[in-house]
């Protein structure tokens, strides 16, 4: 067992076992076990297993999001106030003042990435469960927690006519149509999902000041590279792993959805969005759940609740020096 397997192995069981609990589940209230809609089911079931446990840390991604983006105009002018020092006590000064802020605004560039990375595990498990099913069942052995009988069951399930374990480049068994149009569509439906996913942060949840900064350049070119990686990536996942990428894409367009109308940034289009319902429902402004203030939290909230009322908003007096 090489060290990958061996970093695999604990990870393997706990996607075995899930799959196994779900599957059972399902059979005991009627569903065929060896149907591929009862172990398609089953992968579902582990992702709403995976995505509910990981609500705390995507909790903790959504305020280091915000925290970045909060803290971009700072970062604008550290940037600037080192720009063209490239010596080493400058570059030393920098970044000690770039920790500095992070630590102020309560975030760092790797907690954004935390629940995929966290995730990127139980992916390459159910991607190797997957691989290894039919020699597995050539075998008569077992993967995990699965039996030979439940790793039999599941080489021989089929979703219209194509096999779960199937993919793109390699069908041994399955209908050759069927296996091409069904990994067409999923590879599609995981690509599409994981670009609307990201595509509505950054046309609602983002302020201005975060948009021009140079963090965002590279979070657009992210924006369409990702989603050709695993585009490309697709073709040689199986047809299960692919239905487990695109529901876990779902679920996190959902909760995007979800925080950005409820939760949004400050200053950024959905927070203004989010005070002109207040406004019109006669609501006082909500509260800013990351507990940051914004650069002009109290003009974009006046100017926003005065939009949704069609009221003019009166500038503030600027007091005079005394002659």
């Amino acid at each position: 067992m090489d060290l990958f397997e061996t970093i695999m192995f604990p990870f393997q069981w706990l996607v075995s076992i899930i799959m196994v609990g779900f599957h059972e589940g399902l059979s005991s209230i009627g569903m065929p076990p060896a149907s591929g809609w009862t172990w398609t089911l089953s992968i579902i079931g582990l992702v709403l297993v995976i995505r509910a446990a990981l609500i705390p840390v995507f909790v903790k991604q959504i305020k280091a999001q915000r925290g970045m983006q909060l803290l971009q105009p700072d970062l604008k002018k550290l940037q600037d106030k080192y720009k063209g020092k490239k010596d080493q006590l400058s570059r030393q000064a920098m970044a000690q003042e770039q920790m500095a802020l992070y630590k102020t605004h309560g975030t760092n560039p790797f907690s954004a990435c935390l629940p995929l990375l966290i995730q990127m595990p139980f992916f390459f498990a159910l991607f190797t469960v997957l691989a290894g099913i039919s020699p597995a069942q050539q075998a008569g052995e077992g993967i995990g927690a699965m039996s030979p009988e439940q790793v039999a069951q599941f080489d021989a399930s089929t979703i219209f006519g194509a096999p779960l374990t199937a993919t793109l480049l390699h069908n041994p068994e399955g209908n050759p149509t069927a296996v091409m149009v069904l990994t067409i569509v999923m590879i599609l439906a995981m690509t599409a999902t994981q670009f609307i996913t990201q595509k509505q942060i950054m046309a609602k949840n983002m302020s201005e000041e975060a948009m021009a900064s140079p963090f965002m350049r590279q979070q657009k070119m992210l924006l369409y590279i990702l989603p050709i990686v695993f585009g490309v990536g697709g073709i040689n996942f199986p047809i299960g792993v692919l239905i487990y990428w695109t529901t876990t894409n779902l679920w996190t367009m959902g909760q995007q959805f979800f925080v950005i109308r409820r939760m949004p940034t400050p200053g950024s289009p959905a927070a203004k969005a989010l005070a002109e319902r207040r406004a019109a429902k006669g609501l006082p402004p909500a509260p800013n759940p990351g507990g940051k203030k914004d650069s002009h939290p109290e003009a974009a909230t006046a100017a926003a609740i005065a939009h949704a009322k069609g009221q003019r908003v009166q500038p503030h007096r600027k007091k005079r020096k005394k002659k």
